[in-house]
């Protein structure tokens, strides 16, 4: 029988929805602008930090190989690695052999040759002649096809004291990958310790004036901002400092990330209670993670500097320990954090494989009822089914190594 059709009345006179689509288009143009979303490429799990001097042309290579010798000696087989880091047994087999995989082809998916703290101030003219030499290595690891999938270098910071360091490093690098080919794929920069968006500004001025000068795309040079500054989460004037940094990028920024050790000084805590579960960790880690929602910069959380050394049960402690902080930050939508040793990545791709194989079955299920629209355990609102779709192509992207291919040196 067919249905009866519905008298259907309206009441807004002629022309509102108009005057309202007029009055909102810069706020639509503003959301657009300022919230483009999540670009759903691959984004790597870690970053490893090197101290400047101490690259080589088989840095990542050679912290591959560490951490499978680490394996060999304290965790020779799937279920000794289980029953140290907590892995549940069912799991143990399948993210044992990807480690080990992963260790083998690809240990280290973002290096990050570090000019800052990690390498000090040896003089002008030494840091010159790293910085040169670290651009040589980059350029030829790309050229053999040995780079990881992302490598840059973190500068020093543009307070007063070694504004002039830092640019002049930044400077040295940039031009002497130029020089030696071209500006490779996967490259990133990183600004330590940010305080006011107004350096995050005049960072941005002075990659738009390098590309001008060689005359490179529009936004092809963009930035990592380092939080370890209480002043860079909460102003004077009681905003949220991070916010306005993203904004100040110029859309040159690609990710925050939050400094353990440097944020927990500054507010006092004790050293031995500095750690990335601190409940100031946390509430600094939330509010960036507010700030970047919705803008395509991504939260990275940060390090322990516990490492797994010593006798076997001191590394089972300390990949326990990292293991737990790793899957605590992935269920806090926190993708990404810092490793400090080469004993630090069988846990950190452990974790990821089994967080993404843990909820892979009732993850589908929940999207494939929410699909058919099939009543399930669960309500799942629109935004959820997004999740959920987010979270299976993540776990995709990572098993696969996302579709990254390397292309041609410009």
């Amino acid at each position: 029988m067919a249905q009866r059709a519905e008298h259907v009345v309206t009441s807004l006179p002629d022309g509102v929805r108009e005057e309202v689509d007029r009055a909102l288009a810069p706020v639509d143009a503003e959301l657009e602008r300022r919230y483009p979303g999540d670009p759903g490429t691959r984004r790597p799990v870690h970053t490893v930090y090197v101290p400047a001097d101490a690259l080589t042309a088989g840095t990542p290579r050679a912290w591959g190989d560490a951490a499978l010798a680490a394996l060999d000696e304290h965790a020779p087989d799937a279920a000794s690695f289980a029953r140290a880091v907590g892995l549940p047994g069912e799991l143990a087999e399948a993210v044992y052999g990807r480690v080990r995989d992963k260790l083998a082809t690809e240990p280290v998916e973002d290096l990050r040759i570090d000019f800052e703290d990690g390498y000090g101030a040896p003089g002008d003219a030494e840091e010159d002649r790293v910085a040169a030499r670290a651009a040589r290595l980059v350029h030829a690891a790309h050229e053999a096809r040995t780079a990881p999938p992302w490598t840059g270098i973190r500068m020093k910071c543009l307070e007063a004291p070694v504004r002039a360091r830092g640019l002049r490093t930044l400077d040295v690098f940039l031009s002497g990958l130029l020089a030696a080919g071209g500006l490779p794929p996967g490259l990133v920069l990183t600004l330590p310790k940010v305080t006011y968006a107004e350096q995050v500004a005049a960072l941005a001025r002075v990659l738009e004036a390098f590309e001008r000068a060689h005359g490179l795309p529009a936004r092809r040079l963009r930035f990592e901002i380092q939080i370890e500054t209480s002043q860079a989460v909460l102003g004077a004037d009681g905003t949220a400092t991070v916010a306005r940094m993203i904004h100040a990028s110029g859309g040159r920024a690609t990710a925050l990330h939050y400094g353990t050790f440097d944020y927990s000084a500054c507010l006092g805590v004790s050293a031995g209670d500095q750690s990335s579960d601190h409940p100031a960790a946390d509430h600094a880690k939330a509010v960036m993670q507010v700030a970047a929602a919705g803008t395509g910069v991504h939260v990275c959380d940060g390090s322990t500097n516990v490492l797994p050394v010593g006798t076997r049960a001191e590394v089972h402690d300390a990949w326990r320990l990292h293991y737990g902080l790793t899957r605590r930050a992935l269920s806090r939508a926190y993708y990404q954090g810092w490793d400090m040793h080469p004993g630090h990545l069988p846990t950190r791709y452990a974790a990821v494989y089994a967080f993404y194989r843990e909820g892979l079955a009732a993850t589908a299920r929940r999207l494939a009822d929410y699909a058919s629209r099939t009543a399930g355990g669960v309500l799942d609102e629109p935004a959820t089914a997004r999740a959920l779709a987010g979270h299976l192509t993540r776990g995709h992207i990572h098993r696969n190594r996302g579709e990254y291919a390397r292309p041609h040196i410009e």
